[in-house]
C-alpha cells in the first residue's frame, strides 16, 4: 500500500522522541535544558505534512541505489512505477548544491496535491532532519492551479559514506501551505516602549523557564 501524506506533527524524528529533557554542559559544568524545550524548533518539525518514500531504496557506494519494488497497475498508463528517478548533473552545474558531476536524486511523488486559490505549497528537505543523508531542495508549487499534476522532489545525496536501506516511510519532503498575497513590511527604530517591553521580557527569559511556551506560544492542532 502507497504511504500516504501525514501530519508532519505525528511523524517526529526519532532522535526527538529519544533524546533527553537535560544534558550536561561540560563548558559551564551544569546541567542544560535541550533542544526537547525550544517550542519553535518543535512547532517547525510539526509544521504542514510529509510525503514518505514508497519503498525501501537500497543504497550501495557511488551511491548507487536499487530497489524491489512492484506497485498494482492504475488506470495512468504514464505513472512513473518506480519510487526515484534522477536529474543531470549538468542541470545544475554552478548552483553549488551537488559535488561536481553528481546526479540529482528525485524523490518521485504519487499524490496530487490541490489547495484553495491563492493558496501554494512550499516544498523543502524535512524541517530540521540533518540525520538523513540527503538534501531535498526548496521549490514552491502553485498547487490550486497545479491540482492535476504530480509533484516530484529534487534532492541531493550528501551522505557517501551511507550503505545500507533507506526504508519505506522515510520523510522526503515537508510541504507548506502558504498564501500567495503580499505582507507589507515595515522597518523602522526601536522606541522608548518597544525599548523598555524588549528589556524586560530579555530579563524574564534570563531568569525564568517556559515563558515563551507560556505566554506566548500560539496553541496548534497536534503540537499543543
Amino acid at each position: 500500500m502507497l504511504p500516504p501524506p501525514v501530519a508532519a506533527a505525528a511523524c517526529l524524528p526519532p532522535w526527538l522522541k529519544s533524546m533527553p529533557g537535560t544534558a550536561f554542559d561540560r563548558d559551564s559544568g551544569t546541567a542544560v535544558r535541550t533542544l526537547k524545550h525550544c517550542p519553535p524548533l518543535l512547532d517547525a518539525l510539526g509544521l504542514g505534512y510529509l510525503i514518505l518514500l514508497p519503498a525501501d531504496l537500497q543504497v550501495g557506494p557511488g551511491p548507487s541505489f536499487t530497489w524491489d519494488w512492484s506497485p498494482p497497475p492504475t488506470r495512468l498508463p504514464g505513472l512513473p512505477r518506480s519510487p526515484i528517478s534522477f536529474h543531470a548533473a549538468a542541470q545544475g552545474e554552478g548552483a553549488g548544491l551537488a559535488p561536481p558531476g553528481r546526479r540529482f536524486l528525485k524523490f518521485l511523488n504519487f499524490w496530487t496535491i490541490e489547495t484553495e486559490p491563492g493558496i501554494s505549497v512550499l516544498a523543502s528537505h524535512p524541517f530540521n532532519r540533518h540525520d538523513l543523508p540527503f538534501t531535498t531542495l526548496t521549490g514552491m508549487i502553485d498547487t490550486d492551479l497545479y491540482r492535476a499534476g504530480l509533484v516530484h522532489f529534487p534532492a541531493v545525496w550528501r551522505d557517501d559514506r551511507f550503505t545500507g536501506v533507506l526504508p519505506r516511510g522515510t520523510p522526503v519532503a515537508q510541504l507548506i501551505p502558504l498564501r500567495r498575497e503580499p505582507l507589507d513590511a515595515t522597518v523602522s527604530v526601536l522606541d522608548e516602549p518597544g525599548q523598555l517591553a524588549t528589556e524586560q521580557l530579555r530579563h524574564e527569559l534570563d531568569t525564568q523557564t517556559g515563558i515563551y511556551r507560556k505566554r506566548f506560544r500560539a496553541r496548534r492542532g497536534g503540537t499543543g
